[in-house]
């Protein structure tokens, strides 16, 4: 799609669904962003599981990085493909 088919889109789309909203929980857009990359493949149930004690001490760039990938996959371990998960959540930190 070219640029200003996108943004027709948006446009049409935010005419049509006035309240947007999402089942995951999260604290910030940066939260918000490591759901959705937590969610691929998984649910939302069981990513809001899984971050609601992670986002309470973890919940800013800064935070993940100084974490490092290792200590992210320990954290999302029950989320199936986890290791690329962490590994997409630690470089997009």
């Amino acid at each position: 799609m070219k640029s200003g088919e996108i943004n027709s889109l948006f446009k049409n789309l935010s005419k049509i669904i006035k309240n947007p909203r999402s089942d995951l929980k999260y604290k910030n857009k940066f939260t918000l962003l490591v759901s959705v990359v937590l969610s691929a493949q998984c649910t939302d149930v069981n990513v809001n599981n899984v971050t609601k004690n992670i986002y309470s001490k973890y919940n800013k760039p800064e935070h993940f990085v100084k974490l490092g990938r290792k200590k992210i996959e320990k954290l999302i371990k029950s989320i199936g493909l986890f290791r690329n998960k962490a590994k997409s959540v630690y470089l997009l930190s």
